[in-house]
């Protein structure tokens, strides 16, 4: 069972999460905290009462923006000390999640917070805790893919992807309308998405060959156009490339 420490300045965010986590069977106790300097004293405490004391803490559910010490320079704080609590960010916020996979966020929940979201986060930090129960996973959609948008779920049809781009454990899913952040490594969606037509151009790029519009050489170098966008081809990558290009056509 873990036990949670929520922290939001706005007073009925914070009774809405204590809510929730309190609904979900995984954890054990939550408390509330109204800004992160209150939070870093109960974390302090915690921290000395050791991971089996009374007062421990396994995972903490941080919103961002909060006045004075903010949910990043908290979570910056926390990666000195030795046995830190997991961090799940829940913030309005969409644009920090790269900040917070560096900082080794467990999970990034979008406000307004839906209970399976939040129940997906819980179930994160139970697993790396240890604590979590067997529960049944269904199979993945393999033609779709969940993406969240401002705290809804959308399914994005793979063959609309034109491109992935690499963000740490993260990805980028680009279309023609938009794009997406989702936690996934580029390395297993490469490996997921072979089969469909995706090839690895870049370290940093995975690309749909059905969406290459031209390849561009120039002075040695190679280039995609997918959509408007122009995108660099290693030099490792781009024999393979142009051999698949001339195979499909």
């Amino acid at each position: 069972m873990l036990r949670a420490l929520a922290v939001d300045d706005e007073r009925p965010s914070l009774e809405e999460l204590l809510y929730l986590l309190n609904a979900d069977p995984r954890i054990g106790s939550v408390e509330g905290a109204g800004d992160a300097t209150e939070a870093l004293r109960r974390i302090n405490r915690a921290l000395e009462s050791g991971p089996g004391g009374p007062e421990a803490i396994d995972v903490v559910f941080l919103d961002i923006q909060m006045p004075g010490l903010d949910g990043l320079d908290l979570a910056r704080l926390l990666t000195g000390f030795a046995r830190p609590p997991l961090i799940v960010f829940v913030t309005a916020h969409e644009d920090f999640a790269v900040q917070a996979f560096d900082l080794k966020a467990v999970d990034y929940v979008l406000k307004p917070v839906r209970k399976e979201r939040l129940g997906e986060a819980v179930r994160r930090a139970a697993e790396l805790r240890g604590a979590a129960p067997h529960i049944p996973v269904h199979e993945p959609d393999p033609d779709h893919l969940p993406v969240e948008l401002g705290g809804v779920t959308r399914f994005v049809s793979v063959d609309d992807i034109t491109h992935v781009e690499a963000q740490g454990d993260y990805a980028r899913l680009h279309t023609g309308q938009g794009s997406h952040l989702v936690r996934i490594p580029l390395s297993t969606l490469e490996e997921r998405w072979r089969a469909r037509g995706f090839v690895r151009i870049h370290r940093r790029h995975l690309v749909a060959l059905r969406h290459i519009r031209e390849l561009r050489l120039d002075a040695g170098t190679v280039s995609v156009l997918v959509g408007a966008e122009e995108l660099q081809v290693s030099r490792r990558h781009a024999r393979e490339l142009r051999d698949l290009l001339m195979r499909r056509t």
